[in-house]
């Protein structure tokens, strides 16, 4: 991004790209918009909304948010799904999906689609299912789990952000209001809120998004070792997708000559990076003197390229 670039222009060209993110946000958001105009279209024809723990949901939103009774969830199977993509809140979604666009941009710096799109779904799955596991096991919810459904993206949101802080701990944001914050520390507040915050009300919300934190922490942990558990989205092909293309990036193979795709741009930019790491690791325990013509070389490229950005 141009430093003197509109950053509602960098937001434009960010969903015109039809890739897996912005198509994530865009679900999301017509998901909300329909579950909208339902409520309008059962308040015309004055259909009465279901009772929910003293609230009201649209008929539609309690089809598709996960129940905690067991039997009502053999009777909705598809909700364990489909309630990742459901809000009827506006700022609910607004908050969610802020902190799918910003922490799933960090994601795709380091990592791929078809992995955005594992700890997306597989982060939601673990959400609901400490849910309805905590809503059945804890004496203090026997009341309440016959009536209790869960909505939201949040705990697949989150386990995105808590993948990409567990991935580059020590990568740094700006937060308004608060300056600069590693993504390990907004990572290990964002959990403890959760957690102190399940006896004052949302229970079931904050038990979700501590699973889908789970999860995303377990992914890249097992990930580091070498064990992948995104394997089972390896039949996703995102090039066969008919979406418009985009212009071709600055960078391009250096055998074809071809611009590169995201991911190669992706795994090249990561490669890149942790070679810097191991560089500045061993300027810090050995020395700059240490560094032999060929590392020297390439710290100092990167360096003169990030001054011209």
């Amino acid at each position: 991004m141009h430093p003197y670039q509109n950053p509602l222009d960098d937001i434009r060209n960010f969903f015109s790209r039809k890739s897996l993110l912005p198509g994530l946000i865009l679900i999301n958001t017509g998901v909300f918009i329909i579950v909208q105009l339902f409520r309008v279209f059962f308040w015309l024809f004055q259909v009465k909304n279901p009772e929910i723990a003293g609230g009201e949901v649209s008929w539609i939103s309690y089809y598709l948010s996960v129940p905690a009774s067991f039997k009502q969830l053999l009777q909705r199977p598809w909700t364990i799904f489909t309630y990742m993509f459901l809000h009827e809140g506006f700022f609910h979604l607004l908050f969610n999906m802020i902190v799918l666009y910003f922490g799933g941009r960090i994601f795709m710096e380091y990592l791929d689609k078809r992995r955005l799109l594992s700890v997306y779904i597989l982060g939601g799955l673990t959400g609901a299912v400490f849910y309805i596991a905590a809503f059945n096991f804890f004496p203090v919810f026997s009341s309440s789990v016959q009536y209790s459904i869960a909505m939201g993206a949040s705990a697949s949101v989150l386990a995105i952000l808590i993948a990409v802080a567990t991935y580059v701990p020590e990568y740094s944001i700006i937060l308004f209001l608060f300056g600069r914050i590693k993504l390990k520390y907004l990572a290990l507040i964002l959990v403890l809120i959760d957690l102190l915050s399940i006896p004052r009300g949302n229970a079931g919300g904050h038990i979700a998004h501590l699973g889908g934190a789970f999860w995303g922490f377990l992914y890249i942990f097992l990930l580091k070792k070498g064990r992948d558990l995104s394997v089972s989205f390896h039949w996703l092909n995102f090039q066969r997708l008919h979406w418009p293309k985009r212009r071709p990036k600055k960078s391009a193979s250096p055998y074809t000559g071809r611009p590169l795709s995201d991911d190669e741009y992706n795994e090249r930019r990561r490669i890149h990076q942790e070679r810097i790491d191991r560089i500045l690791e061993k300027i810090s325990r050995s020395g700059y003197s240490s560094l032999t013509k060929e590392e020297k070389a390439l710290l100092f490229q990167s360096s003169h390229k990030n001054t011209r950005q």
